[in-house]
């Protein structure tokens, strides 16, 4: 699983402020029961102590054996100190960990990383974070949700040269949807094409398959094609050093996400670059087994007329192509 760097940090971030607030409210807590009980100061002090003198024997050059009656001496001590200070914060109506500072998760102690891995903790805030970087790009609201998605906008009638009604056909293509997103990774169909004109929803279920997979705490890139092959050519042809090291970071995220989201293909002005980074994009991602959804205005006869016969044959080979035709809903509800 690999989230964007921004997205990343800023998880991070707020892992980070967690902590923090949540130290600054336990020197509160310990300040305050301090003035209530001076004692309970000194015992602390003294059990700090303890803890000072095993580590100067552990260090020392005269050997000690851990069963000697030095250490036995300071841990008898240190127990004592222990079952004094517990009792204090019980007269003062706290339980004896109350100072403790014991974090927010167990599992990784509050750092985000447990046995080399990501933490559930910091998963679920680059989710977050993520779901608010997806909000921002595809406006998403929260109608863009499959719970809410209605169908009584599209056409019941018969479609010219179709075999389906428009709303028909749509609820076969949400069926798919939702269950590529709800089942992500391991639904049956891997790569999805959106094809068809403007204001037919394409945009609209790429936003409710976003949501869905980034709730299950895997990582989404959304971006259009254009966007997509401006970083690809600063990539390769940027000097200054800083927009080069960001389009490479861009490179990385289209090949590296576990679901890549790229909207809007056949708007661009098609060269022997686009048609390089397409490919790139798309074998590479084929090759590492990660998930893609394409959404264009192109049929996939139209594709192959604009692209390579070898990205075509990936594209015609490896994704399924969800159809979308009606009327433009934009202009419907103008009308």
């Amino acid at each position: 699983m690999s989230y964007e760097p921004n997205v990343m940090r800023t998880a991070l971030a707020r892992l980070e402020r967690r902590r923090d607030q949540r130290e600054r409210r336990r020197w509160q807590l310990e300040q305050e029961l301090y003035a209530k009980q001076p004692r309970l100061k000194a015992v602390d002090a003294a059990l700090r102590g303890t803890m000072a003198d095993l580590a100067l024997l552990a260090t020392g050059k005269k050997p000690v054996s851990a069963d000697g009656p030095e250490i036995a001496a300071i841990r008898a001590r240190n127990l004592e100190l222990q079952q004094e200070r517990a009792h204090l914060l019980g007269g003062l109506g706290y339980g004896p960990d109350a100072l403790d500072g014991a974090p927010a998760c167990p599992r990784c102690g509050d750092t985000g990383w447990a046995e080399g891995k990501m933490c559930t903790c910091l998963k679920e805030l680059c989710a977050q974070e993520q779901l608010n970087a997806l909000t921002a790009l595809l406006n998403l609201t929260d109608e863009q949700d499959f719970d809410r998605l209605r169908l009584d906008v599209y056409s019941d009638q018969p479609w010219q040269g179709q075999g389906r009604s428009p709303r028909e056909n749509m609820r076969r293509i949400v069926a798919v949807c939702e269950g590529f997103a709800r089942q992500f990774p391991d639904y049956p169909l891997k790569n999805l094409l959106f094809s068809g004109g403007t204001g037919l929803g394409k945009t609209f279920l790429s936003g409710c398959v976003a949501r869905e997979v980034s709730r299950r705490g895997y990582s989404v890139v959304y971006d259009t094609a254009i966007h997509l092959f401006a970083a690809f050519e600063a990539r390769r042809f940027s000097r200054d050093a800083g927009e080069g090291r960001q389009a490479r970071d861009d490179a990385r995220r289209y090949l590296g996400c576990d679901l890549l989201i790229l909207d809007d293909l056949g708007s661009e002005f098609t060269s022997p670059l686009c048609q390089s980074a397409l490919y790139e994009v798309v074998n590479g991602r084929l090759q590492a087994g990660r998930h893609t959804i394409i959404s264009t205005n192109l049929s996939i006869e139209q594709v192959a007329q604009r692209y390579s016969p070898q990205l075509t044959s990936r594209i015609g080979g490896m994704y399924r192509e969800l159809t979308f035709y009606g009327d433009d809903l934009r202009m419907t509800a103008l009308a």
